[in-house]
């Protein structure tokens, strides 16, 4: 057998499932990969060692069970996992990134924790975030800045680039991500994984943290489609207090031949997609139309009130999250900015943005997805920034336009609650990794997915360990 970070989510398992290897045993395995490389990666935050212990020794227990009484488990019972610093987990500090919540310890687990245990997987510990998970990078004054590991001098993007870099390193085989605005896409297009942003309502946002804008969801990041998929599927689902859930998505099968709209430049005014990002593009294009799909480039115009719009209900967002008084001067200066500017957003205006919102919904639904089954763009407009590449000018605004310009497709799947997906399919000359983002209908993420699936055997490569991994 493979050395045990060499396998995929899946095929640990099967291992797990077949006695090969047991969930204590992974769980050691990684948690001392964490220890011997994550110094060079900065990934986690907290390492929960003792729950992961005490999680994949009542994981084996289960296991013993279910053979005695010949039941099936599911296939990521004892696998580990790594939670994003943002979502509870029961006496685990959760930081949120921020020093305003530092000693914060939770005393409840998020819906969507809650789930992941349920199906038996180990969690290992937090992953680093920016402070409130804002910004399109993993910096903050709580832990070191987080590296990527296809190069250390880079950002793994965020807001979920711990846990990108965690599944990079090899020092968890899945990870758990948040997407308000591309925060699962962005690090799974730096960091070379597969990134799911699922439909509004897929995945719970409960019990605490309902996001009343409807931008943020739960994300899956994995080496490969069909992991991803897994975790995805582990954590979905309708939890009490839930006011919506997206439509049970039906069984994987091959794909069908799809109509898709390619779209190389982006909706947002004034930005251009990276001559690299373009030929991962155009990679994909090739790969699409080899396989038979219908392939036809479309433009849609760049619009700046969407933009307005967004970046209102961002600021707000920002702005409804507690912090004591005396503790607003330690937030980071981009965190202060941007709450400064939601709580000058009027109930108006916001009413505005929502309304917004829904009426970019209703026009893709009406004018794009009522005429092809995808929409495929690069992820981002650029290659992987450097470490610091949006934290260096003391103008926030300027930091946060060099952002917007860095990360315009991916916001308006969140803006319209669609589910959309990031691949791995390019590295550039550098040997840094280039994700194409595949977008669909409302609640229909099997269709990306047995797309994803295709395009990813069609490359055919898997996602290897970056050398700092070893």
């Amino acid at each position: 057998m493979a050395e045990i970070q060499e396998l995929s989510a899946l095929e640990l398992g099967r291992a797990i499932r077949a006695g090969e290897v047991s969930p204590a045993e992974a769980a050691r395995h990684y948690l001392d990969r964490i220890r011997a490389i994550d110094g060079d990666v900065g990934a986690f935050v907290t390492v929960a060692e003792d729950l992961a212990m005490e999680q994949a020794r009542a994981a084996e227990r289960r296991l013993a069970e279910a053979r005695r009484a010949g039941a099936e488990l599911g296939p990521l019972h004892g696998v580990p996992v790594a939670i994003k610093d943002v979502a509870r987990v029961e006496g685990v500090r959760c930081t949120r990134g921020s020093l305003a919540y530092a000693g914060d310890v939770s005393d409840v687990d998020d819906n969507v924790v809650a789930r992941l245990r349920d199906a038996g997987l180990v969690i290992l510990g937090t992953t680093n975030t920016p402070e409130f998970a804002l910004p399109c990078y993993t910096e903050n004054r709580v832990a070191p800045a987080t590296r990527n590991p296809w190069s250390p001098a880079h950002s793994p993007g965020g807001s979920s680039g711990g846990s990108a870099a965690a599944v990079a390193a090899g020092l968890v085989p899945l990870a758990h991500g948040t997407d308000a605005g591309g925060s699962t896409r962005i690090p799974a297009s730096a960091c070379g994984l597969v990134g799911i942003k699922p439909s509004r309502g897929r995945v719970s946002n409960g019990p605490i943290d309902h996001d009343v804008t409807g931008l943020s969801v739960h994300g899956a990041l994995g080496r490969g489609v069909a992991d991803a998929a897994a975790l995805l599927d582990a954590m979905s689902g309708v939890m009490p207090g839930d006011s919506y859930t997206a439509p049970v998505r039906p069984p994987a099968g091959p794909a069908p031949r799809l109509r898709i709209a390619v779209m190389p430049e982006p909706m947002a005014p004034g930005v251009s997609a990276h001559a690299d990002c373009l030929e991962a593009l155009r990679r994909a294009v090739r790969l699409l139309e080899e396989a038979g799909h219908g392939v036809e480039e479309v433009e849609m115009s760049p619009d700046q009130e969407v933009a307005d719009a967004f970046g209102r209900a961002w600021a707000v967002h920002a702005a409804r999250i507690p912090v004591e008084e005396e503790d607003e001067e330690r937030l980071m200066p981009f965190t202060r900015y941007m709450r400064e500017r939601g709580r000058s957003v009027t109930g108006v205006e916001m009413h505005a943005a929502l309304a917004m919102f829904r009426g970019i919904g209703q026009m893709l639904a009406d004018f794009v997805f009522s005429v092809y089954d995808v929409l495929l763009t690069p992820t981002l407009a650029t290659p992987p920034a450097r470490i610091g590449a949006f934290t260096s000018d003391a103008d926030q605004a300027a930091d946060y336009d060099r952002m917007t310009a860095f990360m315009p497709y991916t916001p308006v799947h969140n803006i319209a609650g669609l589910p959309a997906i990031s691949l791995p399919l390019h590295w550039n000359a550098e040997g840094l990794p280039i994700g194409v983002m595949i977008g669909g209908r409302y609640g229909e993420e099997g269709v990306l997915l047995e797309l994803a699936a295709e395009m990813e055997a069609l490359a055919g490569q898997r996602t290897p360990l970056p050398a700092l991994a070893g």
